[in-house]
């Protein structure tokens, strides 16, 4: 082929405008949802899925996967296999933080079976199927205790077998990333993700945690604390409210809001 065929071809090219805009790009690719361990946090995600519900729909229905480690395994199971209990959850994790308050040591507490706690709400909320709705599509981070060694797991023979490796968490790694499409990435704690609250005035000092690259803030050192003692019932409200609007703002950001 001559230069002049190819300035022609090009020139051809461009008349048509057959370049795809980046946006577009981004649709083609499948999309997964990660859900970052954060412990009682959890509410964030929980006010994540609501706003996904609720004004992103078109975006759920074109999800492939979802992902998550601990208490960010929990919310995508639930968004994944019963979106309609979102609001149930919400009140069990007010009711179980409250409770959890209310020991002498928190979860610590000698004779308070908070694992047990934990189970029984979980059971009361996913669906019986809820182990082959998950099936290939909920991806679980799950750390081996004894080599370190972290696992997705994406496959449950039963209901109580998906409940077992929401518990187990993930040590090793708090935040999935699939390796195929694209995975936003959902996070309480401030930091390089797609939806996260966004601290202010703090300086850009970032470090890699757990899979999670957050910014090393005194925002972020409370956020740590109160994931694992529950904070007031206030302000497990407010951090609702922020995971729904910083949601929002994702949606408004991808032009996937509706």
């Amino acid at each position: 082929m001559t230069s002049q065929t190819s300035a022609l071809i090009g020139l051809a090219a461009g008349a048509v405008n057959t370049e795809v805009p980046q946006a577009c790009i981004g649709r083609m690719k499948p999309i997964n949802l990660s859900f970052a361990a954060c412990g009682f946090l959890g509410i964030y995600h929980l006010g994540a899925a609501s706003a996904f519900c609720r004004h992103g729909k078109r975006l759920l229905k074109g999800v492939k996967a979802f992902a998550g480690a601990s208490a960010g395994s929990l919310v995508a199971s639930v968004l994944l296999t019963a979106p309609e209990k979102i609001e149930e959850c919400n009140r069990f994790t007010y009711q179980f933080a409250e409770e959890t308050r209310k020991q002498s040591f928190g979860a610590m507490t000698p004779g308070y079976d908070f694992m047990a706690r934990l189970r029984s709400g979980v059971e009361s909320i996913l669906p019986p199927n809820a182990h082959e709705l998950a099936h290939d599509r909920l991806y679980v981070s799950i750390t081996n205790t004894r080599t370190r060694q972290n696992y997705l797991v994406s496959h449950f023979p039963s209901r109580e077998d998906l409940i077992k490796k929401w518990v187990d968490g993930g040590l090793t790694n708090s935040l999935p990333v699939l390796p195929a499409g694209r995975t936003v990435t959902i996070s309480p704690f401030c930091g390089r993700l797609d939806i996260s609250p966004q601290d202010k005035g703090q300086l850009s000092v970032y470090i890699k945690v757990t899979n999670q690259d957050v910014m090393l803030s005194l925002p972020n050192l409370m956020r740590l604390n109160q994931a694992l003692f529950p904070p007031s019932r206030r302000k497990m409200e407010s951090l609702y409210r922020r995971g729904f609007d910083d949601t929002v703002q994702f949606l408004h950001k991808e032009d996937w809001f509706e």
